[in-house]
């Protein structure tokens, strides 16, 4: 087997993922995972084109002066949960802001406003965790790996999981865990794949197994959002954090235009009904939503909105006959809205859009295709929802 080759790389910027990016001595290209804007490392390379290639990290000859030591003694045994724990709170937010920037500027041939946003707690937010389990140890994966770093305590994790994962406490026969709590409910629930067998856990907590949510056995717990509170079922979709959802709440009603339409409004990817239960409340509403799941829990949570002119239709939004508007909101998974999301958006005949991205590059792309349809952008917000990573919420207004 060959040696893996090493490379010296100057890191000129950062690219949607994270990744510094730079040329080495022959002028190629290559994605470092870790490496900053102004470095100058050594990468491993694991995979190779003819005009770029992806490295790992070996040494930091020159480090940028936004490094710092993760204060996660996980991070510096290697968990891969917080890819940037490495760069300090400040930096983190203004490579963020350029990510986007650079992204509907070279994909979308647009420039546009991009606001920080507001300031996240950067501890003991989130509310829902993905863990694997080895050996009946929860843990996260290495950074780009299958190996587990076992842990015991999470510093982003909000502390009604943390409480969970203390001791350490064991959870046999289990192979990966979805632990998700309420924050401002209490709610506290654990989905245990494959199954729930017996596990020793507080009684406060709804645990369920994967082998009864196959079985249709309906489970979930409640949180509260802007003065709403929200069923959330095991299956559905949520943000990780009540903070950050509703500092997306705000920008959705302002990129609407600051209240509540004066007509329908149309939730594409509704989910559970987050932003029809706020920002559509006290008008009509249409949600549209492919999850059997989610659209259990919007009906159940527009069920009590004021106005009794509240559709969830439940279908892909591909699949659904446009109604008739005066703004949309469309929250598309990370693949973005593509043609076929822009098209049911313009069918509408709305003048305002809200699209919610959670990744640069679709949002880059998106804004290409509803420009091309006629929507005009006016100003993208940055939502922090993730500190020390380097995933991205951005909120963008349109018009047409």
């Amino acid at each position: 087997m060959d040696d893996p080759e090493l490379a010296d790389i100057t890191i000129r910027s950062i690219a949607v993922g994270g990744d510094g990016v730079g040329p080495d001595a022959d002028g190629r290209i290559v994605f470092v995972a870790g490496a900053l804007t102004g470095e100058r490392v050594t990468g491993r390379i694991h995979s190779s084109q003819k005009r770029h290639a992806h490295a790992d990290l070996v040494e930091v000859l020159h480090a940028s002066p936004d490094r710092v030591v993760p204060d996660c003694r996980f991070a510096r045994a290697g968990c891969g949960g917080c890819g940037w724990a490495h760069v300090e709170l400040t930096a983190q937010r203004r490579a963020k802001v350029a990510m986007v920037v650079e992204a509907v500027e070279r994909l979308g041939g647009v420039t546009i406003r991009v606001d920080s946003g507001p300031d996240l707690p950067r501890r003991g937010f989130r509310t829902t965790v993905r863990m694997p389990v080895v050996s009946g140890r929860a843990g996260f994966h290495e950074h780009r790996s299958d190996a587990v770093v076992p842990v015991d305590e999470c510093l982003v994790a909000h502390p009604l999981i943390d409480d969970l994962l203390a001791g350490p406490r064991a959870f046999p026969g289990v192979d990966e865990l979805v632990i998700r709590v309420g924050a401002r409910t209490g709610d506290r629930m654990v989905v245990a794949d494959p199954g729930a067998g017996e596990l020793d856990l507080p009684s406060d907590v709804l645990v369920v197994g994967a082998d009864e949510l196959a079985k249709d056995r309906r489970a979930w717990i409640h949180e509260r959002v802007a003065g709403v509170d929200f069923r959330i079922s095991a299956r559905s979709f949520f943000q990780a954090r009540p903070d950050g959802a509703e500092a997306l709440v705000d920008a959705v009603r302002d990129a609407v235009g600051g209240e509540r339409p004066d007509g329908p409004l149309v939730d594409l990817y509704a989910g559970v009904g987050l932003f029809s239960a706020t920002v559509g409340a006290g008008g009509p509403v249409v949600a549209v939503e492919s999850s059997r799941s989610a659209v259990a829990d919007a009906r159940s949570n527009l069920a009590n909105r004021s106005a009794t002119d509240a559709k969830v239709v439940g279908v892909p939004v591909e699949r659904w006959r446009p109604s008739p508007a005066v703004a949309v909101v469309a929250d598309p998974p990370r693949a973005g809205l593509g043609r076929g999301g822009v098209a049911k958006v313009g069918a509408t005949g709305a003048t305002r859009l809200a699209l919610v991205s959670c990744d640069a590059g679709s949002l880059g792309r998106d804004v290409g295709l509803l420009a091309a349809d006629g929507w005009v952008p006016e100003w993208s917000r940055l939502v922090d929802m993730f500190p020390d990573t380097p995933h991205v919420e951005v909120v963008t207004s349109f018009t047409r």
